[in-house]
């Protein structure tokens, strides 16, 4: 039971994407960011704001390359990426592992340099964990107002106290 409940836990827990530490994980051989777009970058559906912006801006200045990874639609993705200019795959169907796989090939990395930064367990960092990427769960930008994210909250809340237990007792 405890390695299944592991696979859902991610490496880090943050409040916030920009709180991340880039230089640093940047120092430790990391060269590539894959993120999730909605309630890990900006709210949902919301277009790439000023942090954002900046965001992609500082890691091509450390020398991250980096792609987002969505389930959304081409359009949706596009008009995110339109202020911040980086690689995308958009209906990505995760947690399909073929997604994360070609993400990794545009970036020019792989698992062991790879980063995925996501606001969901079941599909950001389960996936992530599976195929062998470092993890950075991350807050929820935003309240999804959807009867199926409220449901997916309330799923998650058991798999996070138990990360929280385990993180508090090393």
């Amino acid at each position: 039971m405890k390695i299944m409940f592991e696979k859902f836990f991610p490496d880090e827990y943050l409040g916030s994407t920009y709180k991340i530490p880039f230089e640093k994980l940047y120092e430790q051989g990391y060269r590539g960011v894959i993120f999730d777009i909605d309630n890990t970058l900006v709210p949902h559906g919301a277009p790439a704001d000023e942090r954002a912006k900046r965001l992609f801006q500082r890691l091509r200045e450390i020398g991250f390359e980096s792609c987002l990874l969505s389930n959304n639609q081409k359009k949706r993705v596009e008009m995110f990426n339109q202020e911040i200019q980086t690689h995308y795959i958009y209906n990505a169907l995760k947690p399909a592992r073929k997604n994360y796989l070609h993400a990794m090939e545009i970036m020019g990395t792989d698992q062991a340099n790879t980063l995925f930064v996501g606001d969901q367990l079941f599909t950001d960092i389960l996936c992530g964990n599976l195929y062998g990427i470092k993890t950075l769960l991350v807050s929820p930008r935003h309240k999804e107002k959807s009867f199926i994210f409220k449901i997916k909250r309330v799923l998650e809340k058991p798999f996070l106290k138990k990360y929280q237990k385990m993180k508090e007792s090393k």
